[in-house]
């Protein structure tokens, strides 16, 4: 079966760029992202890790671990690592697990037969300190991922997770947040002293709380 939200993402051993490690000892009590290439050596999938190494501080901020995963081999790996860091102007310093057997990529459900039966799609999971799966995208493998809204949905999770919030659509940083439907109007008004904007009893918002 196929892995859903609020599962407990697989744990696993690997090989990395970054050395051998375990996944749930290397997120340790943060959050993570996973994320599947189809192969190595690969045009999007080397925009999609420069892009990724442009942002290692803003996932650092939020207290988040990315890792990438590709069928390929260690070695190939760290060639293609050269590639990146040359192309995209970067400097990649997180790890590219070697998955050669598929046993992780079949874990996670990276690899859909009627798209392609050797190598990923290009899956993501974030993962929370629980390790629970709070958020799985799938793309095809001519379409590069959009980070900022991986960003911009972790920021969201990690809202929700801290406080009674939710977020509406195509919600930014700094803008106003929903109170979730759990909690009433006069817990809301006690719980958020910015204020709460009534505009159905089910719909109320309220400036983003920690800021």
């Amino acid at each position: 079966m196929s892995l859903r939200l609020g599962d407990i993402a697989p744990n696993f051993q690997a090989q990395t760029t970054a050395g051998d490690i375990d996944f749930y000892e290397y997120l340790g009590d943060g959050w993570g992202v996973l994320f599947s290439h189809p192969a190595d050596y690969t045009p999007v999938c080397t925009t999609e890790l420069g892009k990724t190494a442009l942002l290692q501080e803003e996932f650092a901020k939020r207290n988040v671990k990315v890792l990438a995963l590709s069928v390929d081999p260690l070695d190939k790996h760290k060639g293609w690592v050269n590639d990146i860091n040359e192309t995209q102007n970067v400097n990649v310093g997180f790890p590219i697990i070697a998955d050669q057997d598929k046993s992780i990529a079949n874990a996670y459900g990276m690899i859909h037969p009627n798209a392609s039966e050797t190598f990923t799609v290009r899956s993501l999971f974030v993962i929370g300190p629980d390790k629970k799966v709070k958020l799985m995208i799938t793309y095809p493998a001519s379409t590069g991922r959009n980070f900022y809204e991986v960003l911009r949905v972790i920021d969201s999770l990690q809202l929700t997770a801290n406080y009674s919030v939710a977020t509406p659509a195509d919600w930014q940083e700094g803008q106003d947040v929903i109170v979730v439907t759990s909690v009433s109007t006069e817990d809301a008004i006690k719980k958020f002293p910015k204020g709460v904007n009534v505009v159905k009893p089910y719909l109320r918002y309220t400036p983003q709380p920690n800021k």
